[in-house]
């Protein structure tokens, strides 16, 4: 079954599938889940915490000198010979959905070698859905290759998005950006696991997904299934800098030059000129250590169909 596996992802997949044993065991009887809260609406459960350490536990016994970046647990670095090797963690993307039984949450997994992302996970225990892509060898669905939809008119196009839900999201900004892209879609959904999301866009069941206020762990493996389905991730300006940006869109290439026309005046990180039809700008959009310009025209991808930019993590 997983003979087309490199041998750091099968170990990968042994530890999704050991979390997610967990967390299926523990939705059995959810009244007994102890839940507490990191701040306002973000929880986290003892069943996050069990199945993080099944997931460190694994990878630890194959691999004890490979860096560590979880959710709970927070950044270890990795010593010796395995200081260039960095996994990523999300033990449940989608806690909120878990707490209350709606059954869309997942097990995230990545492995970043030297910065670039080499290994990804993302386990669907509800539905024993299993996603993997390694580096240069394409991404998969069961044993499936599985590529980016094909549509190349926004008009036709069904994306996912996240909502801000915590203290100090930008609400508004969030709601005019909402209120641009809907009239242009053909459906917007909010399903509750970024990861997922990432994942459904590789496999094509989405056309694209667009989010703020993301962490490294919600998107690091589902950015590897997304590119080696063919796709591009980047952030609200295009470039392929989104990993600790906090903003993240992806989508097919064509469709994801049309949606980086409509998202990159909310960006951060762009310039002011290309907000400048923004209407109105509200505070919250209005950046005074932008960075480089944002492209005038929506980003078109570099050859080999990826955002051109140094520091893109793949």
């Amino acid at each position: 079954m997983t003979a087309h596996l490199h041998p750091m992802l099968n170990v990968a997949v042994k530890a999704a599938r050991a979390a997610g044993a967990l967390i299926n065991r523990a939705s059995l009887d959810l009244d007994t889940v102890r839940v507490a809260a990191k701040q306002l609406n973000d929880f986290v459960t003892e069943v996050d915490h069990a199945a993080e350490a099944a997931i460190i536990d694994t990878l630890r016994s194959a691999y004890p000198e490979h860096g560590i970046w979880a959710e709970e647990s927070g950044r270890r670095e990795g010593k010796g010979k395995g200081r260039a090797y960095t996994w990523i963690i999300d033990p449940l993307d989608g806690t909120t959905n878990f707490i209350h039984g709606f059954p869309v949450y997942c097990v995230s997994i990545a492995l970043m070698v030297e910065g670039r992302l080499e290994q990804a996970v993302v386990y669907d225990p509800t539905r024993n859905d299993l996603f993997t892509a390694s580096k240069g060898r394409g991404a998969y669905l069961n044993d499936r290759r599985i590529r980016v939809a094909k549509r190349t008119q926004l008009r036709e196009c069904l994306l996912s998005t996240g909502f801000p839900f915590r203290p100090g999201d930008a609400f508004q900004r969030y709601l005019q950006m909402l209120g641009d892209v809907m009239p242009r879609v053909a459906g917007v959904r909010r399903p509750g696991s970024a990861a997922l999301d990432l994942a459904y866009v590789a496999a094509g069941f989405t056309d694209g997904f667009f989010e703020l206020g993301l962490s490294p762990w919600d998107v690091a493996a589902g950015a590897l299934l997304v590119t080696e389905a063919g796709g591009l991730i980047g952030n609200f300006t295009g470039e392929a800098d989104f990993l600790e940006r906090k903003e993240c869109v992806a989508a097919n290439p064509r469709i994801y030059g049309q949606l980086v026309g409509v998202l990159q005046r909310y960006s951060q990180f762009g310039a002011a000129n290309a907000r400048a039809d923004a209407a109105p700008a509200s505070d919250e959009t209005a950046s005074s250590t932008a960075a480089a310009p944002a492209p005038d025209t929506p980003a078109t991808p570099a050859a080999g169909g990826r955002p051109s930019a140094a520091d893109a993590p793949w």
